[in-house]
């Protein structure tokens, strides 16, 4: 489960499609030096994004590779 305390760099590596939610969400950084340290949580409020919105739908992509 992906949480507000996880770095950026683990959920992307969780999911293929993970960096398409961050995106959607405004945070057009992930390539940048902050994915590799920062928490989705720091990252979200940083560009003023809805950290449980964000949380919901990575948390979906991984219930999507769990049930296959």
């Amino acid at each position: 489960m992906i949480s507000k305390s996880t770095p950026i760099i683990e959920a992307l590596r969780s999911h293929p499609r993970a960096r398409e939610i961050f995106a959607k969400h405004g945070m057009g950084c992930i390539g940048c030096m902050g994915s590799l340290t920062e928490t989705i949580e720091n990252g979200a409020s940083m560009h003023d994004i809805d950290v449980e919105a964000l949380l919901a739908e990575l948390n979906a992509l991984n219930e999507e590779v769990n049930k296959s």
